[in-house]
């Protein structure tokens, strides 16, 4: 990819409430002292219980989160959107019409469909987590510090 971090980034997928707080938790742990992280939805939601767990399996707390949508945006001219739904997708490229912004598209499982026990449930929240983490340590390699 590319050496350079952009200036902001903003994480969004349809509730704020799983894929993209995981997903600006895990950035911030990388490059939250060189780049501005967000993240939003389409719609507003409420921070999935499983989401708080299994990011404090790697350290990290979720717990503070607040989910927002589009409109809560202090900034709405982020560098780039990284949509993980296909919802949120369509709202961040209409961003680009009035924002000079980039996009991606980074298709990512909802969790919440799948069905089962509690470890079932939480096993496939990890397997979101650990795929977004792989993902933005691919996208924004970490230079130095902690690796989360």
């Amino acid at each position: 990819m590319t050496d350079e971090l952009p200036g902001s980034v903003l994480f969004c997928c349809t509730l704020n409430s799983i894929r993209s707080p995981m997903a600006e938790a895990i950035m911030k742990s990388l490059h939250g002292r060189r780049v501005y992280i967000d993240s939003a939805g389409v719609r507003e939601g409420e921070t999935d219980p499983f989401a708080v767990e299994v990011l404090g399996e790697i350290g990290l707390d979720l717990s503070r989160h607040r989910p927002k949508t589009f409109d809560d945006l202090q900034d709405d001219a982020p560098d780039l959107v990284i949509s993980l739904s296909p919802e949120a997708h369509h709202r961040a490229l209409e961003l680009t019409r009035t924002n000079a912004c980039e996009v991606e598209f980074w298709p990512t499982f909802d969790p919440t469909i799948v069905e089962g026990n509690r470890e079932t449930r939480l096993d496939a929240f990890r397997q979101v987590r650990d795929q977004l983490r792989q993902r933005i340590r691919q996208r924004f390699p970490p230079r130095s510090g902690p690796q989360v």
